[in-house]
């Protein structure tokens, strides 16, 4: 039996953790090591305990270097590359058998992801070719190539044409929209529909889909890898049924027992409606608008010639939804797509590279008779569906500011209620370091507020502990050391009457 790798909370993977135990193939396990890039994104980090699971050797290609991730996947090897920096891509490939793309540059908006996804597939396929490995598996979208495409999908298939272009086989899986807790696509469904009462139809909301669950789409990318006869082919992945994006909402709403009016509207402009959905879902504008650029075609398998050789049954688009909403209510969301957005944020100057130098600073602090361990759960369970503690509206219209600027906002949450670790989100924040009862350390994302953070600190002091929040503010412009003035003022009113709260309700 292959032996089984724990999870971040030490706990053995069980049947429902894990998509593979009914998968129809048989581990290789004289496979040599496994490479997969975009370990940090949304499919990445759930393939990875799949693999690890099954008795593989795996190496974990991410563009920035965090401890996070050697408590996650403790028998992983961790390399730091970038696909677009062809030297760094070396190491990563040095002693690869397979290696898994899934890098994309979507959330790089519209404008901006097509040359570099180009760019980084030309990069990876030279040097694979340079190391000689045996395989590379390619997860890419769904579309009638016979047909005009969206930017989004064409670039797709684009990078799959480039990485075929070397001496390397490249196995391509395409899927259409993917369904799953914390994927884009479902919380941008759920939450239109939760939110809105009355709905506009545009006319292609009646374009055919063929939508897939986050957990065939993990079965395939593990089963290609086990079947020596797909090597070098190309696939289209779907789930059971074929269905309008306009009975793809219906179905929620039934699911929820919630009564939605739709109406047909005249008006079609993709950019008109991912912008409202911006504003209404956690997923900021670049990433709707890049999703809802599909939309236009219809992406359905016009052939499942992958069943031949993969026989199982995937489940249907309800079945997702309620897989989805069952692991977010028992808060078991392993990986949510703000986990790689904004873009390279692993990348982003750290409080430590500038201490000492911030322009701006405040500090406030309160004694407390409670224990470090309550207070510190206390400040863990900020932000999110709970709010602030204190003046949650205040902070959430700061967010609203943001998001009109298609700036992430507020409404991005966070993946979990329960836990969090480095490079977890919690609103317009991202958490830089967590010291268990002693620090929090938020960093801001706010395209409005770069060059931000909030620190937590609790210590001892004289038999009590001592709650230290500390702000740090570093504007790149004129009008930011403007806006820092301006807000000074409600600084002793926001932060002294957070730590109370943050107290009170430890």
């Amino acid at each position: 039996m292959h032996k089984q790798e724990k999870n971040p909370k030490g706990k053995i993977p069980t049947p429902d953790d894990l998509f593979c135990h009914d998968l129809p193939t048989n581990p290789l396990p004289f496979l040599g090591r496994i490479l997969v890039t975009g370990a940090s994104g949304y499919i990445g980090g759930r393939l990875i305990p799949e693999l690890i699971a099954r008795g593989y050797r795996v190496r974990a290609m991410v563009r920035g270097a965090s401890s996070v991730y050697r408590k996650m996947w403790p028998e992983v090897e961790v390399v730091v590359a970038d696909a677009l920096l062809p030297r760094t891509l070396e190491k990563a490939l040095e002693g690869v058998d397979t290696a898994y793309y899934l890098i994309h540059s979507l959330y790089l908006g519209p404008k901006e992801f097509e040359a570099a996804d180009i760019k980084a597939a030309a990069n990876f396929r030279l040097v694979a070719e340079e190391k000689g490995i045996r395989g590379i598996i390619y997860l890419g979208g769904l579309g009638d190539i016979s047909s005009p495409l969206s930017s989004h999908l064409r670039n797709r298939m684009e990078v799959a044409e480039e990485l075929k272009q070397g001496t390397v086989p490249v196995t391509i899986l395409r899927a259409a929209i993917i369904i799953g807790s914390g994927s884009a696509s479902y919380e941008i469904i759920e939450h239109l529909i939760r939110r809105l009462a009355i709905m506009p139809v545009p006319r292609w909301a009646q374009n055919n889909c063929q939508p897939i669950s986050i957990r065939d789409v993990i079965k395939y990318l593990v089963g290609v890898l086990e079947i020596p006869e797909s090597v070098g082919l190309s696939f289209s992945i779907g789930g059971k049924e074929i269905l309008t994006y306009l009975e793809m909402l219906k179905i929620f709403s039934e699911i929820l027992n919630k009564k939605t009016i739709y109406f047909n509207c005249p008006i079609s402009s993709i950019k008109f409606y991912a912008y409202l959905a911006s504003q209404i879902t956690p997923v900021p504008n670049a990433i709707t608008q890049c999703l809802m650029e599909g939309l236009k075609d219809k992406v359905i398998c016009e052939d499942m010639a992958i069943k031949s050789i993969l026989p199982f049954e995937p489940v249907s688009y309800r079945q997702a939804l309620l897989n989805a909403m069952t692991r977010e209510q028992q808060d078991r969301v392993s990986t949510r797509w703000s986990d790689a957005f904004p873009p390279a944020h692993e990348l982003a100057l750290k409080l430590h590279e500038l201490r000492g130098r911030e322009r701006f600073k405040a500090k406030f602090a309160i004694f407390s008779e409670k224990s470090a361990t309550s207070i510190f759960k206390s400040i863990c369970r900020i932000g999110g569906k709970e709010g602030w503690l204190y003046n949650t509206w205040m902070w959430r219209l700061r967010g609203a500011v943001d998001r009109l600027f298609a700036g992430v906002g507020t409404s991005r949450g966070r993946k979990s209620y329960g836990h969090l670790q480095i490079n977890d989100v919690i609103d317009f924040w991202r958490i830089e370091d967590i010291r268990p009862n002693k620090r929090l350390l938020l960093r801001s994302e706010m395209k409005t507020l770069r060059r931000a953070w909030l620190e937590f600190s609790v210590r001892e002091r004289g038999g009590r502990r001592k709650i230290t929040l500390r702000a740090y503010y570093d504007p790149l412009t004129i009008m930011g050391r403007f806006y820092w003035y301006m807000i000074l003022p409600f600084h002793n009113l926001i932060f002294k009457n957070l730590l109370k709260e943050i107290d009170k309700k430890s």
